[in-house]
Formats: C-alpha cells, structure tokens, sequence
C-alpha cells in the first residue's frame, strides 16, 4: 500500500517555514479555528483557495485573497459566493512578496503585477492554498500516475500494477482529507485481502 502523500506547495519567501504554525498556516479546516473574530490572508485563486477563503470567512473578522492573477481560476460556483461575501476582500493581480513576523505574523507585503506599486497589510496569519506536490518521485515509471504526478487509483485505490494500492492524498481523488484517507485505508485492506487469498489459491 502506498501512502506517501502530498505535500502543500510553498510561496518560497524566506521566513516562511520558519513562521509555519506561528501564522503560517497551509490547511484551513485544520487549523481556522485558531483564528476565530482575526483577520486573514488566503493565497491563491484556486477552488481550494477560494473554499478556504470562505470557510474561514466564517470564523473570521476578515478574510483577504490574494491571487497573483489577474482574475480567479476558480469554478464559477465558487467565485460568486465569494465575490458577494461582505468580509471577504480580493486582491487580484497581486504577489505575496513578504511576511512579517514578530514572533509570529502580523503583516504581509504585496506587490501589484499591473504596476509594480507595494501595499502592506496587517493580519493575523496567512492561508497558503496554491496547490499540492504528490510525493510519488520514488515510483515514477513503475506506477501509472496522472499529469500531476498522482497515482491513478479509483475508489477500489487499486493501481495498473496487482497487488499495489494508493491510499490517501498521493491518489487521484477529488476530496483530500484525513477522513478520505482512512477511508482508503479501510477499502484498501479489504482488496489486499482478496487478492492475497486469490494469490494463495493459485500457489
């Protein structure tokens, strides 16, 4: 069974590991709650993104979005929602060029694409929501995997190779969360049964 998993993409700024779970944050259902009545940066333009933007536009005083784009990637029925949501402000065409910290964040530093211009903004933490890295290097042309890099596995979380399973963020699915994840887990065990029964038969 593989379960190697995926990892979140990283703006790359300097003190940005260094700021990760004291306002750098890269899983709003995980970690929202902690900023309940505070205001927010969500990076990217993503469907991702724009549900954590309203996720936590829930729980927040203010929500910020900052995509680097000139307009939302996102699916329609996500950026409707957004663009009539009174706590939630969008930056477009815009760069997360800094963040500060003073232990932990209190500010980010954009830069307008359009016409080079600077705005610092004072929040309490940052949502980075730009996308995933499957970590599937290590089985690469063993294992089929899709134009991303995910192991081509459906709900069974049966591969193109008997007897190897994906489990978790690293297959192709559409909800990546540990609840998912332990549900492959589950259906995966039951397969792996039956075709190390089947193996046995044979032998």
């Amino acid at each position: 069974m593989i379960a190697s998993g995926a990892n979140p993409k990283e703006l790359g700024l300097p003190n940005e590991k260094a700021l990760m779970g004291r306002g750098v944050h890269y899983c709003a259902a995980c970690d929202g709650m902690f900023y309940r009545g505070k205001t927010v940066v969500v990076a990217g333009g993503g469907n991702s993104a724009i549900s954590d933007a309203l996720l936590l536009s829930r729980l927040c005083k203010k929500v910020i979005l900052v995509h680097r784009r000139d307009k939302l990637k996102a699916s329609k029925v996500y950026i409707e929602p957004v663009m009539n949501n009174e706590n939630i402000e969008v930056k477009l065409d815009s760069l997360i060029t800094e963040i500060k910290a003073d232990g932990k964040v209190t500010s980010i530093v954009i830069e307008n694409r359009a016409d080079g211009s600077k705005e610092e903004i004072e929040c309490d933490g940052v949502f980075i929501s730009i996308g995933r890295s499957p970590s599937s290097e290590l089985f690469k042309d063993q294992i089929a995997t899709d134009e991303n890099g995910y192991i081509i596995a459906d709900e069974s979380t049966k591969t193109d190779l008997p007897g190897v399973f994906a489990i978790g963020d690293i297959r192709t699915k559409t909800l990546r969360q540990v609840v998912t994840a332990i549900s492959d887990g589950a259906t995966a065990s039951v397969y792996a049964e039956e075709y190390l029964a089947e193996i046995s038969k044979q032998s």
